[in-house]
This record gives structure tokens, sequence and C-alpha cells, in this order.
């Protein structure tokens, strides 16, 4: 059994004293790992570690910073396969989903390496003569990284390069229901030549490392993706050191189906959005406004593409779409959501029913009809592969529905009507929308969320500056 040990200044440091949690491969019910919970001592030590190497670091010419981004990249590449194992064993993601994990954090890696050149101050026009006023773009310092299970190694990249490509220093805490791929990562790392302590990581539970990090006085920047109740503890806990937070959390995304839309593409774009990665993606699909005069139509061809989703053990079978739920927890609260919707008056076109493969913890493709804008299923974060399904009478109500919600993360419309698009683009009050497509962001892009779906954002130029601050200085000449 592997006990992995927290990765601080460059090296790999045991820690005997902390509670141990068992990591559970979620296909076959069977324990491949331990961590340690990393108490308030453990993480004092990461932290330590980042802040002394974080002056060196940020002197560093970003070009230089970049260099060293860019051996890493070329490490995952280079173990991709090996990567994408690790991620399916742990998480329950199909193998060609994985390897697309590995692959894209390598891009994305280097993508955040190329702002090297490019991270840009500004020159302000004086009131008085003879003077300059420069606004300078400067790391923050020491930044905390909480992450999730979904995607849980590209998430790494996702805030570790913007992080140290700006001059900043990183103290990452996986989730503990998937931490091996971290452990794979950080030793990837040992193979370049990065400056012990600007890359950390610690183990353990949220209330135990994720809170010591949280509260840390040295912590100058915390950057989480999860839920909204952590995402709220960690705000509260984060003010206590005035602590900039960027929060990446849930979403209920709505996707609009309108009596113009192509339903064929429709049906499969919304199948997709909703099964990749078993449904457990913040922006993914997660529930269906279709016109009334379209709707028997399109649920017939959402029914048949959902019908055609194959899942199962994603190490022993290429051929599937979809592994498991992460856990026996997440199948109890997806079954808990839909047998509400069930007594509520709704019914289930397609599956509706938790997937007895005889192991593992796997939930069959639903569709549910019949539905209503005040059930459940509608408005809390299902996290799973089950579709409501809402008959609508017009745009309008359609926006309004969509709209009616305490998430603002992602949403997507299907319409061949460019003033339909356009009205959607314009009315939708969510971060992201999709036309006539799958919901999958770009790095390139800013994917950011509304109200409880988040405060800040990652990716593209407007995700960077998440980790610099500004230093304005007059200069009178």
């Amino acid at each position: 059994m592997t006990v992995h040990q927290n990765f601080i200044a460059g090296r790999f440091v045991e820690r005997t004293g902390d509670d141990l949690i068992d990591v559970f491969n979620p296909a076959r019910d069977i324990r491949i790992s331990q961590v340690p919970d990393t108490t308030a001592e453990g993480v004092n030590e990461a932290v330590d570690a980042a802040s002394r190497a974080q002056r060196d670091w940020e002197r560093l010419p970003a070009i230089q910073r970049a260099g060293f981004l860019r051996e890493i990249s070329a490490k995952i590449r280079a173990n991709a396969e090996k990567i994408a194992r690790v991620i399916s064993e742990e998480q329950g993601k199909i193998l060609p989903l994985a390897r697309v994990e590995a692959a894209f954090t390598a891009d994305y890696i280097d993508y955040m390496a190329e702002w090297a050149r490019r991270i840009e101050g500004e020159i302000l026009q004086s009131d008085r003569p003879g003077e300059n006023i420069f606004l300078f773009r400067q790391p923050i310092g020491v930044v905390a990284g909480i992450l999730p299970w979904n995607f849980p190694f590209f998430l790494i990249a996702r805030k570790m390069a913007p992080a140290l490509i700006t001059g900043n220093t990183i103290v990452i805490k996986p989730s503990e229901e998937t931490p091996n791929n971290a452990a794979l990562f950080a030793r990837l790392v040992t193979e370049t030549g990065l400056p012990k302590g600007v890359f950390n990581i610690v183990y353990g539970r949220g209330g135990t490392a994720g809170r010591a990090l949280t509260l840390h006085p040295d912590v100058r920047m915390v950057s989480f993706t999860g839920s909204v109740e952590t995402g709220s503890k960690i705000m509260a806990d984060a003010a206590r050191n005035i602590c900039k937070v960027n929060l990446e959390l849930g979403g209920k995304a709505p996707a609009i189906v309108t009596a113009d839309a192509d339903l064929d593409l429709a049906a499969r774009a919304i199948t997709q959005s909703r099964t990749l990665n078993t449904g457990q993606v913040c922006n993914a699909a997660e529930r269906v406004y279709v016109d009334r005069k379209v709707a028997d139509e399109f649920t017939d061809k959402l029914i048949k593409a959902m019908d055609a989703v194959r899942y199962g053990d994603p190490l022993g079978n290429d051929e599937i779409d979809m592994g498991p739920i992460i856990n026996r927890a997440g199948v109890e609260k997806i079954d808990a959501l839909v047998r509400s919707a069930l007594d509520a008056g709704a019914e289930a076109a397609l599956g509706g029913g938790v997937a007895d493969l005889g192991v593992g913890s796997h939930y069959k493709p639903t569709v549910l009809v019949n539905c209503h804008q005040d059930m459940d299923i509608i408005s809390r974060e299902t996290f799973g592969p089950v579709l409501p399904l809402v008959e609508v009478d017009s745009l309008d109500q359609a926006i309004a529905h969509a709209n009616d919600t305490t998430y603002g993360l992602t949403s997507s419309i299907y319409t061949t009507n460019v003033g339909s698009m356009m009205r959607a683009c314009n009315e939708l009050r969510f971060g992201e929308t999709y036309v006539n497509r799958e919901n999958f962001e770009a790095m390139q892009g800013f994917h950011a969320g509304r109200g409880k779906s988040g405060i800040g954002g990652a990716d593209g130029k407007h995700g960077l500056l998440e980790y610099t601050e500004t230093h304005i200085c007059y200069v009178q000449t």
C-alpha cells in the first residue's frame, strides 16, 4: 500500500503523526493508496517553504520562469499514458478523456508560459506637468490552490501555471479523493530544474489541511474550485487575513432548445455535455428547456442519444462512454434528487435509478420528463448523468426560467435564428453561453461565474491577471 508524502521545498516529507486517509478506486471499490490528513504544522512547513522561495522566484525574468514551466510540460507529455491511467484508476474517468486531460494540461502550461513577454502594465496621463504615472503588475506572493476531484491533474496546472509565470509561489492541496495524480505531478517536477519551494503539495481534508491554508497569514491568495458550501467557508476564513479569494463553485447550467433548432445536433451536444466525465463537471448541462412545439420530437432524440451511452469500469473497457460516480455518497445524492422529482410528478423516460454492475458506484443515464421549475432537480446541482426536461412556450419563458437560479456559471442555446442567439447572449445571466455546441471552455477564454458560481475566474489573459496585483507609481521629474 502506497502512502504518499507531502512535497515541500523540493522533497517528499513524511508525516508520521497525522491520520491517514484511504483512497479508493470508485469502479472497483478497492483501496489503492493512503495520504496524510496534514495538520497545521505540516501546512506551515509548506507555506514557509513557498514564502522563502517567492522573492528569488519573483526576481527571475518571466522568460526564465517560462522555461521551467516548459520543462514540466515536456515531462507531462513524456509520461502522458501513465498519468492517464493514474487519473482513471482513482477518479473513474474513461481512459480517452484521461488522455485528453493529460495532453490538455501540458498544452495549458505551455500556453501560460507564452505570456512571459506579454504581461503588461500601463502608463497613465498625469494632471501635473513633468509627472509620469506607471501601473505595474506584480505577483501577490504565496498562493494556495485547493482542488476538487473531477479534473484533478489539469486543475493543478490551472492554478500553478498562471501563479508561477506571474512570479508567485504555490502550495497545492489536492482532493483527498484523488491525490495519486498529484503525487505523480510532484515526481515529474523533481525531474526538472524548478527551484525548491516554488511548487509544494500538502494532502488532507478540507477541514484540516485546507482550512490551515486559508487561515495562514502568509497565504495572500486562495484559489479554490469546488462546492458553494466549501467556497463560503473559505471566504469566511480568508477574510480574517483579508486574503484574496478566487472561487470557481457549482453550476446549474440551462440548455435552451428553440423550435427552429437542429434537434439532432441539440440532442447529441446536450448528451455529450451531460455525460462527459459521468456528468461530474460544473459547467455540464444540468436542465433543459425545450419549446413545446418540438418537445416530443426532441425528447425522442435525446432519449435515443442518452440510451446509447455505455458505462462501466474505465480500466477494463475502452468502448465505454462513462465511468463511475466518484463514490457512494455521490450516487446517493443523485438518486435522492431523482426520487424527489419522481415523487413530485416527473416521469423517468429513461433510467432513473442506481446501476447495479455488481461493483462500483454507477448511475444509469437518465431522462426525466414532465418536470417543472420548482423541483429540486431543477434548482440543485445534480453532478451526475441526469437530464430533467421542462417544456416552455417561448424564448422569453426559457430565458426567464434559465435565469431563475442562484448559480451563474454556464448556459447554452440551440437555435438557427441569429436574433434568438443574440438575445440569449445578451440576456442570459451566466459567465459563459455556448451556442449550438457542447459545454466545454477554451484555455484562451475566461472561465468565470456569477452569483453563487464564484468570484474571479480562470484561463486566458483575464485569468492570468487574477494572480497579480497593481502597483501605481507617481514619478515627478
